[in-house]
C-alpha cells in the first residue's frame, strides 16, 4: 500500500460484509456452528484489486478428553479451539473470491 493510498472505509465495510455473510451461506456445510465469529485482520491488497479479510471464530473441540467432557461448562475455554478463516474479496466488486484456512 502506497502513502497515497486512503482506504475507504465504506469500500472496506462492503468487503468485510461480504465476507461475514458468504461464512454464514455456507456455516451448514463447514461441519460445525461458528460460535464468536468476529473480524481479525484486514489488509488491502499491494496492488489495490483485493481486500484479504480475516474471519475467526470457535468450535467445539473434537477430541476432547474424559475429563474435559465430565468438567462440562465448569470449564468452557478447553471445549473450543479458535479457527481463522482468510477472504480473498474482490475491491472493485465486492464478491468474495476465495476462503482459505489461515494459520496463526
Amino acid at each position: 500500500m502506497t502513502d497515497e493510498t486512503v482506504l475507504d472505509a465504506k469500500d472496506l465495510k462492503a468487503a468485510v460484509k461480504s465476507a461475514y455473510q458468504y461464512i454464514k451461506d455456507i456455516q451448514d456445510v463447514m461441519g460445525s456452528s461458528l460460535e464468536a465469529l468476529r473480524l481479525e485482520e484486514v489488509e488491502l491488497s499491494e496492488d489495490e484489486k483485493t481486500w484479504l479479510i480475516t474471519l475467526g471464530y470457535d468450535v467445539p473441540v473434537k477430541n476432547k478428553s474424559a475429563f474435559d467432557a465430565m468438567m462440562g461448562p465448569i470449564n468452557t475455554n478447553r471445549g473450543f479451539e479458535r479457527e481463522y478463516k482468510l477472504f480473498a474479496v474482490n475491491a472493485s466488486t465486492g464478491k468474495v473470491e476465495s476462503m482459505k484456512i489461515r494459520q496463526v
